[in-house]
């Protein structure tokens, strides 16, 4: 039997896998590793791993007994039951006390069942989002980690380490890493963050396509845009890749990479449950739902080019004053990019109010600052805004985000007013601007929509004359009788 020398065991050799046990061990942990595929344990305690601080395992209960107790058994393998036959797999050779921790982009629920599941079983379980990609994993992630409680001191001086790490206000650095809360509250932050990911990456390539179709700029004429831009208020590691991209050539024409890239893109889920939780707790997801259907619609290449040769549009209108259309477009992706951030955090105090989890907002904005794929320069501002005010309902009335906005307006509408006229879809940024315009009127047309409601299914109305909770209907035809349906919503 092997002797217990590893601070934490990972199962799951695959790309983040690897990368995140290399920073382990390059932080002075002894790891234990483990694959399902045992010809990829040799290959990297031979290959990458060689000569450091791994222990290699070729079964299940060789691993688990390789590691200190309690024992911490983190996963990185695909959603879904992959994670249950994991589980199971190494479930007989555990103790009470020991910790289960999965890494992967699991579906919250998922996590909320697997923990007390195990609980009754006495084995801790940890569901950790884990933001940062391949170089996150190697230098530094964004980890967000949730569950049982109990088992936060055990694995918290490990996942602090080998997190990125931010600066404070005082001028320190503070790890990308903090508990999050219970159950499958780990695993929800990281579903908003990858939403928010979603929404970011939509509003960036909206961008593009205005700067590109509007005033034909080339790929290295968007390099200069985009790397200006990432020193200003879009200072952000999407944006930063984004202009590494436009500058990328092709090895084998010399051309610009970008313009041979077929225009689908793919999604592996995480949007989807996003919007999923959107509308289970009714928070209006606009901009991320429209992100995620952008994909959706990319993904139907055939059909768009043969609507194309019969469906009519405007003629583009290159537009003459460059550096105005420019400055627009850049206050227009910087207030979407807001209201991205602001729907995300608005879903997740809908799922706090719903779940009675206590989740520290500006916390998690610290825990984005670094290592995550979202991670942006007004992080900053917004775990201000919540240190502010903890209980601040939305991040657009925000004293610094108001301002920001109505700063920033002006462009914005100039942007969409200008690609509507030319036929340039801009889904996400639109749908940016109605939410605003949207979320700061007063007295919206749902008046009617609710008279309508009650005309033809008697589903009942308030009145502004009446207290808020008194219901009414009216016998619109004088046909119908007095009896409503029952008030409620879904």
């Amino acid at each position: 039997m092997a002797t217990a020398t590893a601070d934490i065991g990972l199962i799951g050799l695959a790309v983040m896998g690897e990368n995140l046990v290399l920073n382990m061990e390059s932080h002075g942990f002894t790891v234990a590793v483990y694959n399902r595929t045992a010809a990829k344990v040799d290959e990297f305690v031979n290959g990458r791993g060689k000569g450091k601080k791994f222990v290699g395992a070729k079964s299940p209960q060789e691993f688990v007994a390789s590691i200190k107790k309690p024992r911490k058994v983190m996963m990185l393998v695909k959603a879904g039951a992959a994670v249950d036959d994991t589980i199971a797999s190494v479930l007989p050779y555990l103790e009470k006390g020991d910790i289960v921790i999965d890494g992967g982009n699991t579906h919250f629920p998922d996590t909320t069942r697997r923990m007390k599941a195990l609980a009754e079983k006495g084995i801790r379980f940890v569901g950790s989002g884990v933001s940062g990609g391949e170089e996150g994993a190697l230098k530094g992630p964004s980890i967000m980690p949730g569950g049982d409680a109990t088992a936060w001191p055990e694995i918290k001086p490990i996942f602090q380490s080998i997190a990125a790490k931010a600066k404070d206000p005082a001028g320190g650095e503070v790890p990308c890493c903090d508990w999050v809360g219970p159950e499958g509250a780990g695993h929800f932050v990281k579903m908003v963050h990858n939403g928010i990911e979603y929404g970011d990456m939509q509003l960036i390539c909206e961008s593009y396509q205005l700067l590109k179709d509007l005033l034909g700029l080339t790929p290295d004429e968007l390099q200069q845009v985009f790397t200006k831009w990432n020193k200003g208020v879009l200072d952000s590691y999407l944006v930063e890749i984004t202009a590494e991209i436009f500058g990328y050539k092709d090895p084998d024409t010399g051309k610009p990479l970008v313009d041979a890239i077929l225009d689908t893109a793919g999604q592996k889920g995480t949007g989807k449950w996003t919007i999923d939780a959107a509308t289970e707790h009714g928070s209006p997801l606009t901009l991320i739902a429209e992100a995620v259907f952008s994909r959706c619609l990319s993904a139907l290449k055939d059909e768009r080019v043969a609507a194309s040769a019969v469906l009519a549009g405007p003629t583009l209108a290159k537009q003459t004053d460059r550096e105005q259309f420019i400055a627009d477009v850049e206050m227009a992706l910087y207030a979407s990019k807001i209201i991205s951030y602001a729907q995300g955090y608005a879903l997740m105090r809908a799922q706090a109010k719903a779940h009675k989890w206590e989740l520290n907002n500006g916390g998690i904005a610290l825990m984005w600052r670094g290592g995550c794929i979202i991670r942006s320069a007004f992080l900053g501002k917004i775990k201000e805004a919540f240190d502010k005010d903890p209980a601040l309902v939305n991040l657009v009335v925000d004293p610094f985000f108001a301002n920001e906005l109505g700063r920033a307006q002006a462009g914005w509408r100039r942007v969409v007013a200008t690609a509507a006229l030319n036929g340039v879809p801009l889904p996400a940024i639109s749908s940016a601007l109605a939410y605003y315009d949207g979320y700061r009127t007063a007295r919206l047309p749902a008046n009617l929509l609710q008279a309508q409601r009650d005309f033809f299914g008697a589903h009942t109305y308030e009145r502004l004359d009446k207290p808020r909770g008194q219901f009414f209907h009216t016998n619109w035809t004088g046909r119908g009788g007095t009896t409503s349906s029952t008030t409620y919503n879904v």
